[in-house]
């Protein structure tokens, strides 16, 4: 298990920027790696990445000196397990709603006594090259971290509940999924949204835990920045598009 350099970044207050990747293509997922993002997530919850492109993807980002993350396409034990045991060093885990499910969360990333998953000489493991599986398994307790998504009212209804679960490393909100359960989807400009967005990162940031949230522009990063965000998001594909977007418009002016 390598040691996570985001966790020490978080711990030391720093602040930390990645990208989500939902292309299953470890030549993408180097290129955003070298362009200095601290790390990727490698999304298998929107998108056709399946376990051996993230797999490649994990791979690449490793190489490229970013760390690698899986984004899960749901809270469930057994899509956990094998993100992880591929080499991802951390989780992003959707739809954390309640205490129970982010009980649930953290125990399916952790080896016993602190949890139940399964273990076994895989990839994250170094095919069982390690000195042995019992200085792995304490590695990966204390590496791995753990991001439960804050996307729905009902977490935030719920947050102060969520916010005593111990193992969770960083809260991380969604503005396109929390106006989708609040009925205004896709309308994360809405004053309702923005309003919502900005009272959760304060209410997380006055606990003493780690926000993260995601912006696709340098306005809103710099928002949420200045209210105390320290993991912070972006969709790269996305700034590539509007640059490309914006150069064709500017060429055919």
């Amino acid at each position: 298990m390598f040691a996570n350099k985001l966790k020490r970044k978080l711990a030391d207050g720093q602040v930390i920027v990645g990208s989500f990747v939902f292309i299953p293509s470890a030549k993408l997922t180097e290129i955003i790696s070298l362009a200095g993002f601290d790390y990727v997530v490698i999304d298998m919850e929107h998108g056709p990445v399946d376990i051996q492109s993230a797999e490649d993807m994990v791979r690449a980002a490793e190489l490229a000196g970013a760390t690698p993350i899986v984004r899960v396409a749901h809270n469930t034990p057994h899509l956990i397990l094998r993100a992880l045991d591929i080499g991802a060093q951390g989780l992003h885990v959707p739809e954390i709603n309640d205490a129970e499910s982010a009980r649930q969360m953290v125990a399916s990333t952790k080896y016993g006594p602190e949890g139940h998953r399964g273990l076994a000489g895989v990839r994250a493991a170094k095919y069982g090259m390690q000195s042995s599986l019992a200085e792995y398994a304490a590695s990966a307790n204390r590496e791995t971290m753990v991001i439960a998504h804050i996307e729905n009212v009902k977490a935030v209804e719920r947050l102060d509940d969520l916010l005593g679960v111990e193992g969770i490393d960083v809260y991380y909100l969604g503005p396109a999924d929390l106006s989708n359960s609040m009925g205004i989807p896709g309308q994360t400009k809405d004053p309702r949204v923005v309003n919502l967005v900005e009272e959760t990162i304060k209410r997380i940031v006055a606990a003493g835990k780690v926000a993260g949230c995601i912006a696709a522009d340098i306005e809103t990063t710099r928002r949420y920045l200045d209210l105390g965000v320290l993991y912070m998001a972006t969709h790269a594909i996305k700034l590539m598009t509007n640059g490309s977007k914006q150069f064709i418009q500017e060429v055919r002016a």
